[in-house]
């Protein structure tokens, strides 16, 4: 019977979930200015040493956006060090935050549709009249 699950696929998994409560518990405390952040997913090397986390931002001000993502990034050690006592792995990944948008993307799309099926349905009722 075949794995339905690969070691990195589990390890992404893992690393997603510690990620995610470690932002939400011990870096909330130690950087307060940082806005509502989610960890929306992780990807994990084939040789397990990097580590690629997805973080969707929520607000609109891009400058305070990129501002917490480098404050994020300046937390890399910080967090690598909190997830080695979580984890129970030989070595622990180097992790790399990415800005994730495909939430922001989605709701835009969602949006421009909702926009085109309310321009399509006021030109089928202007047609009629």
């Amino acid at each position: 019977m075949a794995r339905e699950f690969s070691r990195t696929d589990r390890v992404a998994q893992q690393i997603h979930k510690e990620v995610a409560s470690i932002l939400q518990q011990e870096y909330k405390h130690r950087e307060p200015t940082v806005g509502m952040i989610t960890v929306s997913g992780a990807e994990v090397s084939r040789d397990l040493s990097h580590a690629k986390i997805f973080i969707t931002f929520y607000g609109n001000d891009e400058d305070k956006i990129k501002e917490d993502l480098a404050k994020l990034q300046d937390a890399k050690s910080f967090v690598r060090g909190l997830l080695g006592r979580r984890v129970r792995m030989r070595n622990v990944p180097a992790l790399h935050f990415v800005r994730d948008t495909s939430i922001v993307e989605g709701a835009r799309i969602s949006a421009l549709v909702n926009d085109a099926i309310a321009a399509d349905k006021a030109k089928h009722k202007d047609d009629e009249k």
